[in-house]
């Protein structure tokens, strides 16, 4: 499955740094397909596989909370992982306390099960390579799932509804970041070309962004849903494990 991954770089060859289309927006509605596709490969995606109860805990996208993850999540738990929904309800945005709230809930984990594995969809992923940064020895990776970590903040199809809903931009929130600064730990960035909503070069990445990437043709969407990016996710999970 290494034949999968490749170094993060430029990706210069692609032309997919703008927003997704109209059209490609609309793709998403393939969604409701991977999903059910998830649920019925899911004995065949797990079979094998072994995660010993490492300590996993999935952050959900923008709008989202834990109960739109529990596709991803019984994937992993199938898997024999050890896993957590990130327990701080609705992703409305980035406040002032985020990343103190996420912090606690990830030494919380991390000291009853070990150093956390961080996967985090879209906005969710922002937060998990951000919180490796502060909560260094309680991660053990960071792997990201559509996340627009790189690039133009607005090439994507949500940021005037996040600004409308936060009152901040969406490149001055209220914490201290540094969005491509890799964090000190081993950190994946899953992207996708049919993506609708993130342009797919801001979730790839530039050059020292993210220590591999692999592309998973799914939707934005579909990233906790279908059965390429859940078979992604397992076996970005079982490249540094410890």
């Amino acid at each position: 499955m290494w034949w999968r991954w490749v170094v993060a770089s430029s990706g210069a060859a692609f032309n997919d740094s703008l927003t997704p289309s109209f059209r490609a927006q609309l793709g998403e509605a393939r969604v409701f397909g991977e999903w059910l596709a998830g649920r019925a490969q899911r004995s065949r995606l797990v079979a094998g596989r072994d995660g010993h109860g490492r300590a996993v805990m999935v952050i959900p996208g923008f709008l989202s909370r834990d109960l739109l993850t529990r596709p991803l999540r019984d994937t992993l738990t199938a898997a024999n992982y050890h896993v957590e929904g990130w327990g701080l309800g609705l992703n409305r945005g980035v406040t002032p306390d985020l990343l103190d709230r996420l912090g606690a809930r990830i030494r919380e984990v991390a000291a009853l099960h070990g150093p956390v594995a961080l996967v985090g969809w879209s906005l969710g992923g922002l937060y998990a390579r951000e919180a490796a940064k502060i909560a260094t020895d309680d991660v053990s990776q960071v792997i990201t799932l559509g996340t627009p970590f790189s690039g133009d903040p607005r090439a994507n199809r949500a940021w005037r509804l996040y600004e409308r809903l936060n009152g901040h931009p969406v490149d001055n929130p209220p914490i201290k970041v540094s969005v491509g600064e890799k964090p000190p730990v081993p950190t994946i960035a899953l992207w996708s070309p049919l993506d609708g909503i993130v342009a797919p070069a801001c979730s790839r990445g530039l050059t020292g962004e993210a220590d591999l990437t692999a592309r998973v043709h799914c939707s934005h969407n579909g990233f906790v849903r279908a059965p390429a990016a859940l078979e992604a996710v397992l076996d970005a999970l079982e490249c540094w494990e410890g």
